[in-house]
């Protein structure tokens, strides 16, 4: 018992990592988030637990995001997540190492590569093969890549927003912007401190734009409330925010992403241009999931769009359909070292 260790698939996302077994599917979810110790070093905890700690520790405890933008910023730590997520679904034995093969941003430097493979290493792994996002996304979300006709993803995740435009089993043309899930929280944080005169959590700000976030005006008006500090005070305040207010609140991020995809467009050869114009742009990453945003792309570019099935969950998706089919890893990883 153990001596067999199943292959892995690693999403290694800046909000959630996501790691899929050969075999067995997605075995694992939770937030890109670790708590440790000052003093020891010890891990205490991650994912969702780690996560409810941001911003609630004592100075003995560090709860963090050890990935920003979709890179690594601090290794050790993003080492530590690593070997305490792949230590709950893999055994490991002196026999045998998982394979892995572990989703990247597209355009990261050859050291940002580098220090994915190290810390998947770290990790335990016998092998490491590289994928980009937008190919796994691509893939996990059934466009058939493979074929000479165009097709054309964006995925707007916690770090970066990502859009590619593939034929023929590779990447043609391809953009990233920072404008991402994480900018979109800034964005309803800073909002509520210039309007309100209030306060509030990266958390409440993000659970404010999946609950009423739209990225047009909506057809009924929604009304949340959320708790914060006011500035002036210094006391607790709650507040009721509506659709209109997170619209006015992440309008000039998306419209940033707007920008990159029309750049994207207009690098991408006529020939595929017409295959998008035809089949549209499909999206994904959790991001997808903000109101009217297929609506709002589509008005924005002329071109169809749809939001993919379970959009989230597409990149970890792809990446475990190349992990269960070995002909298809070697035409869709980027390296393998």
């Amino acid at each position: 018992m153990g001596i067999i260790s199943k292959d892995l698939g690693i999403d290694l996302g800046t909000s959630y990592v996501r790691i899929y077994m050969k075999d067995r599917g997605i075995v694992l979810s939770g937030p890109s988030v670790v708590a440790i110790n000052r003093i020891t070093g010890e891990v205490l905890t991650v994912g969702e637990a780690a996560k409810e700690m941001l911003g609630r520790t004592p100075d003995s405890i560090v709860a963090l995001k050890p990935l920003k933008d979709g890179v690594i910023s601090d290794f050790e730590a993003t080492r530590m997540l690593m070997q305490e997520l792949v230590s709950r679904v893999s055994t490991r034995s002196i026999f045998s190492k998982p394979r892995v093969v572990v989703s990247i941003p597209s355009g990261i430097t050859d050291v940002e590569e580098r220090a994915v493979e190290g810390v998947v290493y770290k990790a335990g792994a016998k092998d490491v093969y590289l994928i980009e996002e937008v190919m796994a996304s691509a893939i996990g979300a059934r466009l058939q890549v493979e074929h000479p006709e165009g097709s054309m993803i964006l995925d707007i995740g916690g770090g970066t927003s990502e859009m590619a435009v593939l034929s023929l089993g590779g990447i043609v043309v391809s953009n990233s912007t920072k404008y991402a899930g994480d900018k979109l929280d800034k964005d309803i944080v800073e909002y509520i401190k210039q309007k309100y005169n209030v306060i509030v959590g990266l958390c409440e700000a993000e659970e404010v734009k999946k609950q009423i976030g739209a990225a047009t005006a909506a057809m009924t008006e929604e009304r949340m409330t959320v708790k914060g500090r006011n500035l002036s005070t210094g006391l607790p305040e709650t507040i009721t925010l509506t659709t209109t207010d997170v619209n006015e609140a992440i309008i000039d991020s998306l419209s940033e992403i707007i920008r990159i995809l029309k750049i994207t467009l207009e690098q991408t050869p006529p020939e595929l241009a017409s295959d998008i114009m035809e089949r549209g742009i499909v999206v994904c990453g959790g991001g997808a999931y903000i109101k009217n945003l297929d609506r709002f792309i589509s008005d924005s570019v002329g071109m169809p769009v749809i939001i993919a099935e379970e959009p989230e969950l597409c990149c970890i998706k792809g990446v475990g359909m190349t992990l269960e089919n070995i002909e298809m890893l070697k035409r869709a990883v980027k390296t393998k070292k």
